[in-house]
């Protein structure tokens, strides 16, 4: 197959949704197997309590992720805001890479800003908060020296808390605020944004320099729910010039 990479985020993988996961596993033994790289960008599990986590799931995403690296599949992970704990010992135990969010890649020759993206939703203020206290490490420190017990407990929680907020608030807020996109691509001196979070597949063309007319992309990964979300990334071949092919897709489980 050609020389190409895989986006996925917002698996939200848990005990609850035995389809979603059963649809992981064939995504990474059909379609990740035979890519180059896979970025994963945040929320793949729909808790994670920390690299000692011994949860099926935990198991599951070991197992899947160091197949693929030991396929020679390089594989990127950015922590999102259900899986904030996953860190540098499930790196070393899978041969894969935590990414900071943000991060600025080259892929194809082409530089992309690639973010979680809940970081761009500040109209929801009760929620930046919340980032700002669960990012902090001081926090994850205090909640790693809990037992797993303790820490299931915590994220049953979080879990409840977030759905009850998020029920009452009106559906802009929980979007990602315009300026702040504007703000990232300017400020990492890109064209281009590949984030999820939202949960609003989606490509959007936007101006970043009202003088210059500078266009740019924003790239949004779906959740996976009823459907999986991915986005293909390849050179165009159809061009003569080596140029970027993005594709946003969503497929059946």
């Amino acid at each position: 197959m050609a020389d190409h990479s895989l986006f996925i985020s917002d698996l939200h993988l848990s005990v609850q949704r035995p389809d979603i996961t059963a649809a992981f596993v064939r995504f990474c033994a059909e379609r990740a197997i035979q890519a180059n790289s896979l970025y994963i960008l945040g929320d793949l599990s729909d808790a994670w309590l920390g690299d000692d986590d011994d949860s099926d799931i935990a198991d599951v995403l070991r197992t899947e992720i160091t197949k693929l690296s030991d396929a020679g599949v390089k594989v990127f992970i950015m922590v999102g805001n259900r899986d904030f704990l996953m860190g540098q010992q499930f790196a070393r135990d899978c041969q894969c890479e935590i990414l900071p969010d943000p991060s600025v890649i080259d892929l194809y020759g082409q530089s992309i800003l690639l973010m979680h993206g809940d970081s761009l939703c500040t109209s929801d203020s009760e929620y930046m908060a919340f980032r700002a206290q669960i990012r902090n490490p001081d926090m994850q420190q205090m909640l790693l020296s809990k037992s797993l017990d303790e820490r299931r407990g915590i994220a049953k929680m979080l879990r409840e808390k977030s759905q009850s907020a998020n029920a009452t608030k009106a559906a802009d807020i929980m979007d990602v605020t315009p300026s702040e996109v504007v703000k990232a691509l300017r400020d990492h001196n890109v064209d281009i944004m590949i984030h999820g979070h939202t949960h609003r597949p989606a490509v959007h063309s936007l101006t970043i320099d009202d003088e210059q007319q500078a266009k740019a992309k924003r790239y949004v990964l779906g959740d996976w729910d009823s459907q999986g979300w991915c986005i293909t990334a390849s050179k165009d071949e159809q061009s003569t010039e080596s140029t970027l092919s993005l594709q946003l897709e969503s497929f059946d489980f």
